[in-house]
């Protein structure tokens, strides 16, 4: 299989920059983050963390509402996505650090973060583990402010279903393999628990430290045309299984072209903000 057909992950330069990309000519990520970075309080802050950063989406929305004295500290796993991020993002207040989310500790001093952003990926981590990394680095007071996929928080905003007029991309792209490319999609999830509901969170999140001080569903619109956008990342790319991304992205064009391009597409997100409590006496 060659490189450039082979299924990508975050840590390789062509997913890196594809993602990237889609940042700059889409709105969802930027939106997500100025929402989060809203929510962090960030006016008086002193140093502030982007957890799980990527390219610096989350970071460049921080960037905007911090002190010029204040610093960032944006931590990733995925050194490709870090590379890409330093040549666009030369913000002299931010710093990058290449390590897991559950290492944080190892990283930013106890008690120092004023605040804690994660846009659009702490499922994709050890969260009991993160959790208490984040309250050891945040100060009193300090926040801890992120978001989880409305299917994997068990969420749905009444906007999702009152736009609904068909199929979804993911779905048509599922047809199109099945019909095309003799694909056997796997048994259906829909009746399984979702993976990381809030009772669990909040329950996770109490155990490292942490007390939960909001929650909201958000619902971020967009249209079908941002998600074939979406969908054309090599990461993000359907349907899973033994496919070369050239042929997923045949896929992603037959379904595509079932669809209306300005057609409506939301999805929802369960947004968290937590705090480390003041200290008493």
């Amino acid at each position: 299989m060659a490189p450039q057909d082979a299924v990508l992950g975050w840590d390789e330069d062509t997913n890196a920059e594809a993602y990237d990309a889609f940042t700059r000519a889409h709105p969802m990520y930027g939106a997500t983050s100025r929402d989060l970075a809203r929510r962090a309080r960030l006016a008086d802050a002193g140093l502030v963390v982007d957890l799980c950063g990527g390219a610096g989406a989350t970071a460049r929305a921080i960037l905007d509402l911090i002190p010029d004295r204040a610093r960032v500290v944006s931590v990733d796993n995925a050194a490709a996505m870090q590379r890409v991020g330093r040549r666009t993002l030369t913000d002299t207040r931010l710093t990058w650090i290449t390590a897991p989310a559950e290492q944080l500790a190892d990283h930013v001093p106890a008690g120092n973060a004023d605040a804690v952003v994660c846009n659009s990926a702490i499922w994709k981590t050890d969260t009991a583990a993160v959790f208490a990394a984040v309250a050891h680095v945040l100060r009193p007071g300090g926040r801890f402010v992120f978001n989880i996929g409305g299917g994997f928080a068990g969420v749905r905003h009444p906007d999702e279903q009152s736009v609904r007029t068909g199929p979804s991309l993911n779905a048509l792209i599922r047809q199109v393999a099945v019909r095309e490319y003799g694909y056997a999609p796997p048994p259906t999830a829909s009746s399984a628990p979702p993976k990381l509901p809030l009772e669990t969170v909040t329950e996770q999140l109490g155990k490292a430290g942490l007390a939960v001080v909001g929650t909201e569903v958000t619902a971020q619109h967009s249209t079908m045309a941002e998600k074939k956008a979406w969908l054309s990342v090599p990461v993000f790319a359907r349907p899973e299984g033994d496919f070369t991304h050239a042929q997923r992205m045949r896929m992603l064009d037959a379904a595509y072209a079932l669809t209306t391009p300005d057609a409506p597409s939301v999805t929802s997100w369960l947004v968290v903000v937590a705090q480390r409590p003041e200290t008493t006496g």
